[in-house]
């Protein structure tokens, strides 16, 4: 019979994705994610492969916990407009509230190792993409009730407003402050009042 695990995989899990949040992949070792875990070295191996290995599964499990449940729970509670205001208020609340600074693990990880792995990249840039999505969708849906003017491109503001998710991310880290913050994002939210059908 097959030896039972003698951990939850799932909070080990969640441990190293803290640790990996808190000091980025190239400075946490092997012995530092093993220490948060609160498992031996061969345990975590066995269960999540090596270090690249196990901070893919990170990323997943922190894409899961934090961006796709933030995006479930905002397009289930408003209307399409009010969904991305919320979710870029939201950004800026939790940046702000995360006395580590730690932005988001991953813009981090855009930043800090995507120009070195290409896979891990395209990995990272799978999940942005579907930030970019979730603006799109929500500005089309807003374009089809008239709420946004039908020349509007869904597209091309969807990557803007990603961009100011990301600098925002960044700013924060840097320690800028509520006001910093809400100047970055209050041009673009003002376009979306702009961005109105005109009537002839």
């Amino acid at each position: 019979m097959a030896r039972l695990k003698e951990f939850d995989e799932t909070r080990a899990l969640d441990a190293a994705v803290d640790c990996f949040w808190q000091r980025g992949y190239g400075a946490t070792s092997v012995r530092d994610l093993a220490d948060a875990m609160g498992i031996g070295g061969p345990s975590l191996y066995n269960a999540f492969g090596d270090k690249r290995a196990l901070f893919s599964r990170s990323l997943e499990r922190y894409a899961n916990r934090s961006m796709r449940e933030r995006i479930a729970r905002l397009e289930a509670r408003h209307q399409p407009k009010q969904a991305i205001r919320a979710f870029i208020a939201e950004i800026i609340d939790r940046s702000l509230k995360d006395p580590d600074r730690r932005g988001c693990l991953l813009i981090n990880s855009a930043l800090d190792v995507a120009p070195h792995d290409a896979e891990i990249g395209a990995v990272v840039a799978g999940y942005l993409d579907e930030i970019r999505a979730f603006f799109r969708r929500n500005l089309e849906a807003a374009r089809r009730t008239g709420q946004l003017a039908r020349t509007l491109d869904p597209q091309r503001v969807a990557g803007h407003l990603l961009g100011v998710v990301a600098g925002i991310r960044v700013l924060a880290r840097t320690g800028a402050k509520r006001g910093v913050l809400e100047d970055v994002a209050r041009p673009a939210l003002a376009l979306l009042d702009r961005l109105t059908t005109r009537r002839h």
